[in-house]
């Protein structure tokens, strides 16, 4: 047999480049992994992914301190959260981390506007700083993380693991608010966090088929009891004869509970309120092409019923369809005044005013009002003059942020949801010991009496579905300057409960 013999030194050349080669084997797909995973990354906690339906596009979502800004608009509150997020974790106070979540990284796809979501950033902020150590302090303190699911939420999996991640050492997380509009995306990322006993207070959310979930309050007022609020007002004010507007898209809770609900709330045989159309008049949002048709052909129909009052059942920027194709109606001798629910809230300035020019008077339920305190008698029994304050000229936000309008009311939901979340935080150290998830979340069924919350959309208490008591529901009306005038507060039962500002200080042993 014939045998090769190599010098020595050729062999250890070899096996030192077999060596290389092995190592290269392995590095090369570290290396390209760990680069890819740097391209991928935003910051820490926050990653960059695809936009859901929309090929090409990217957004940063996840969980973050203040450290990673979410979009420039919100540069200014987010850095106001991080400072006062690093401040607490410095100091010598017991701390625990609320979230506030909800879609920062907005596209056309979304019912929230950018303004929107920035004023209920700087109320949840308000929020924050007012139990850290202003009038409300409470004990422990506050870290205020900000939580991004993405544009219609397409991330809200990924996003409730992370924020699952922090309930331990060292962030604590005991709470998440805000929870964006009522969506079934936002329905699962419910469902999610209370799978991990994490406490909820949805700021915004009022589908009112959400309901019976551990855990979960929220401090806006059901559909169902926006439109019996709608309804006491209408009858205060004698419209008589009403039709509906249904958008019929079965992912949209929030229209699907709002046209019934009216539907049931106004009429009444006795003193003549009626619902006069001969057929329902629908529209399907959810269809790529063809909605806007159906929203045109709908004027000829309300042409030949000539009904006093328009109830609209859909989303804000659908809205803006509507009153242009009721602009240009045949029976242009006929008045129509239209009624909707609080995602017109949600519509910019820019929508606003075209909405406006339409010359269709829009009244619509909103969520709250920094007018509300003042505007009414029913107003300054139900809501809190000290957190009204705080909304209106020369308040904390009118000198923190100068340049944005609270009339949209946003912030002042942000902050009563915040809010709800610190005072139950400050009761479960009270009265539990420890505070997690699960003990915070059973302090929001002990928020009577002296222990309500002082709202700045009115004094909160909360059934045992989760929805907040009689809660009071302010009328808004479009206007030219771009702006809701408050017309008056109602409230499911007609009119919203009394009671005067507790005044309680929680908190601080």
């Amino acid at each position: 047999m014939l045998r090769i013999s190599w010098p020595l030194h050729i062999v250890k050349r070899v096996a030192a480049l077999v060596a290389v080669l092995a190592v290269l084997g392995v590095a090369v797909p570290l290396t390209y992994d760990w680069l890819d995973e740097r391209r991928s990354r935003c910051a820490d906690g926050v990653e960059k992914r695809d936009v859901e339906g929309h090929p090409g596009r990217h957004e940063c979502v996840g969980v973050t301190d203040g450290s990673h800004v979410f979009a420039p608009h919100l540069r200014g509150v987010t850095e106001r959260i991080k400072t006062e997020n690093d401040q607490v974790a410095r100091g010598d106070d017991p701390y625990v981390s609320v979230a506030y979540m909800t879609t920062f990284t907005l596209t056309e796809s979304d019912s929230n506007s950018d303004e929107s979501v920035r004023h209920e950033l700087e109320g949840a902020y308000l929020a924050q700083r007012r139990h850290n150590d202003g009038d409300l302090r409470g004990s422990p303190k506050i870290r205020l993380l900000i939580a991004n699911t993405g544009s219609e939420s397409g991330h809200w999996r990924e996003v409730t693991d992370r924020l699952a991640a922090r309930t331990g050492a060292p962030d604590r997380l005991v709470a998440v608010t805000g929870l964006g509009p009522s969506t079934a995306e936002n329905l699962r990322a419910l469902r999610a966090l209370e799978r991990r006993r994490i406490a909820m207070v949805g700021s915004t959310m009022s589908a009112t088929d959400i309901r019976d979930i551990d855990g979960f309050v929220r401090v806006a007022p059901t559909n169902a009891d926006e439109a019996r609020a709608a309804a006491a007002f209408l009858r205060r004010e004698k419209y008589r004869t009403a039709v509906v507007v249904q958008d019929i898209a079965r992912t949209n809770h929030y229209a699907n509970t709002l046209g019934p609900a009216f539907e049931k709330a106004f009429p009444d045989r006795e003193a003549g309120f009626r619902i006069v159309a001969d057929e329902e008049l629908t529209f399907d949002s959810s269809a790529r092409t063809g909605w806007e048709n159906e929203l045109r052909h709908m004027t000829g129909q309300l042409c030949q019923q000539k009904p006093r009052l328009i109830f609209f059942a859909g989303r804000g920027r659908h809205l803006t369809h509507f009153l242009d194709a009721l602009a240009n109606r045949t029976c242009t001798d006929q008045e129509f005044r239209v009624i909707t629910g609080d995602d017109t809230t949600n519509l910019t300035a820019r929508e606003l005013e075209r909405a406006y020019r339409t010359k269709v008077e829009v009244l619509y339920t909103g969520l709250a009002h920094p007018d509300m305190w003042e505007g009414s008698e029913a107003g300054k029994r139900a809501v809190s003059a000290a957190t009204a304050r705080k909304f209106r000229e020369g308040g904390e936000l009118d000198r923190w942020f100068p340049r944005d309008s609270r009339d949209d009311g946003q912030a002042i939901m942000a902050h009563d949801a915040v809010l709800t979340a610190a005072q139950g935080v400050a009761m479960a150290a009270r009265w539990g010991g420890d505070v997690t998830g699960e003990s915070v979340g059973r302090m929001f069924h002990k928020m009577h009496l002296e222990q309500r919350v002082p709202g700045g959309s009115g004094f909160l208490s909360f059934l045992n579905n989760g929805n907040p008591r009689n809660k009071a529901v302010p009328i808004l009306r479009l206007t030219e300057k771009k702006r809701a005038e408050f017309v008056e507060v109602s409230a499911p039962h007609g009119a919203p409960p009394g009671g005067g500002d507790p005044g309680v200080r929680r908190g601080g042993d």
